[in-house]
């Protein structure tokens, strides 16, 4: 068996094509060794200490190692476990992962299809060539909503653009985590880290330029979006990390899960340039 690594635009997070069908529909990620419970492959690479975060796509995997750690040592290992899952014939996920309801008016039904086929034959073959994917969620009045899995998110200006160019009726694209209902925003716990973040958080990362914003609060999970100088810094990930993650855990004891839902790659003004 052999399996190709290609590198992707970030620096941290490579591409594995094992030449074989890994995904048979839909994709997963797993931002986190928990959340790999529900696939085989993912578990077993969260064995290896120095990995951050798994995806799987329709025929790759992609693989984000932390920062501190280097891909000559790490690759060897990442190889040998994709190729001992596979040689196994091991399941890659207990069950499906995959959610294609689509939220649109009926009367849309001709522009939801133009849609869906510029996604399938357009976005998501290049969003997989960086080891991302790009789902359809949804489309009412020129605003279409897509689910960004991956480093799949920086491409979301140029998703626009063609949709627009292609159809006409299209004014916007949002990313699904903008668009939803948030009522976890309106709960204790999101009112307690929106007051955490105002009164001692975004006063200190106020000095570089930047601002911390609670995007959404899902059981003990709180997703976060840095701004301004925060977005696409070289230090994002020790300010979320090393600070915020522990602040708010601390602060806020129901939250056991921090994620960053950033789009660093469009940062304009980032208060360290990433390496």
């Amino acid at each position: 068996m052999f399996i190709q690594t290609e590198q992707t635009s970030n620096p941290d997070t490579m591409k594995f094509i094992p030449g074989r069908e890994v995904m048979t529909s839909g994709t997963a990620h797993f931002p986190d060794r928990d959340s790999a419970r529900r696939s085989p492959l993912a578990e077993r690479l969260f064995e290896i200490e120095q990995v951050d975060g798994v995806f799987l796509g329709s025929d790759f995997i992609t693989v984000t190692k932390r920062p501190d750690s280097e891909w000559h040592l790490l690759k060897p290992a990442l190889l040998g476990a994709i190729m001992e899952h596979f040689v196994a014939g091991r399941p890659v996920v207990r069950e499906a992962e995959v959610d294609d309801e689509i939220d649109a008016d009926p009367a849309d039904a001709d522009i939801v299809d133009q849609i869906r086929e510029l996604v399938d034959t357009r976005i998501r073959p290049a969003a997989s060539q960086d080891g991302g994917d790009v789902r359809l969620k949804g489309y009412r009045d020129g605003v279409v909503v897509l689910a960004f899995e991956g480093s799949a998110k920086r491409l979301m200006r140029g998703i626009e653009n063609i949709l627009r160019h292609y159809v006409p009726e299209v004014t916007e694209v949002v990313d699904h985590l903008d668009a939803m209902p948030k009522p976890g925003l309106d709960t204790d716990t999101g009112r307690a880290i929106r007051q955490l973040l105002e009164e001692r958080i975004n006063p200190a990362v106020a000095s570089h330029g930047g601002y911390i914003s609670l995007v959404d609060v899902r059981e003990d999970t709180a997703f976060i979006r840095l701004e301004g100088g925060c977005q696409g810094c070289g230090m994002a990930d020790v300010t979320l990390k090393q600070g915020v993650e522990v602040e708010i855990k601390n602060a806020v004891p129901a939250i056991a899960h921090v994620y960053d839902v950033t789009d660093h790659a469009n940062g304009a003004n980032p208060y360290y340039q990433p390496r």
